[in-house]
């Protein structure tokens, strides 16, 4: 699987831009690619690891900022502990608590596009962390869900091996490219602390988990 190769619109439909941006970006060097005769090709392996690059390494913002976007994309309410050992039934889940969101204005639609986005690529990257995510015409601002899971969820396919256990998923209009940018980067980067994680892990309402992450 780690070596399937994608089409410039595979890779369009995952990074949720043109196919001339894929296009540019190929042939400028911008992004890890190949030519098979004078067809450009992408491995997925390869795609996967260039994005969680760009998470790790966006733009920062200052802490002040920080709060005050969370705040604004996250609510107690959108915080679910979950008890699935499939990544399917998670994702499922998830969808129809973020769905619940005043932002959000086609569940149906949310639910698929975060399912069809799974299937083209995981969104898992690493230490038991994945951050599902999408931009539809059908939603009116950014907003998020958090899920953190009682069990390992089995089925994300982690570059470490570490069985995904929290699930950050994130909702943009289709026009909040560079905002959608910054807060995917953003829970990248702040997840990335093992004190964090253990402890959302260990809270024990939704209440608790929002204070870590808004803190």
């Amino acid at each position: 699987m780690e070596d399937d190769i994608l089409t410039i619109e595979e890779v369009a439909k995952y990074l949720r831009v043109s196919e001339r941006t894929v296009y540019d970006w190929a042939q400028k060097g911008e992004i890890p690619s190949g030519k098979i005769g004078t067809v450009w090709r992408f491995k997925k392996s390869e795609i996967e690891k260039w994005v969680n690059e760009r998470l790790s390494s966006g733009a920062r913002t200052s802490a002040a900022d920080i709060v005050v976007q969370i705040k604004n994309i996250l609510s107690p309410e959108r915080i679910v502990f979950m008890n699935h050992q499939t990544k399917r039934d998670s994702l499922v889940q998830l969808a129809q608590n973020l769905a619940t969101a005043p932002q959000v204005k086609d569940a149906a639609e949310l639910e698929a596009e975060i399912l069809k986005r799974e299937e083209l690529m995981s969104t898992s990257i690493g230490r038991g962390l994945a951050i599902p995510h999408v931009r539809l015409s059908s939603v009116t601002d950014l907003v998020m869900s958090v899920g953190i899971s009682q069990c390992d969820i089995m089925g994300f396919q982690p570059v470490d091996d570490i069985p995904v256990r929290i699930l950050v998923m994130i909702a943009a209009a289709y026009n909040q490219h560079s905002y959608y940018l910054k807060t995917l980067s953003f829970f990248s980067s702040r997840l990335k602390s093992s004190a964090l994680r253990s402890a959302l892990l260990e809270s024990r309402s939704p209440m608790d988990a929002y204070g870590l992450l808004t803190q």
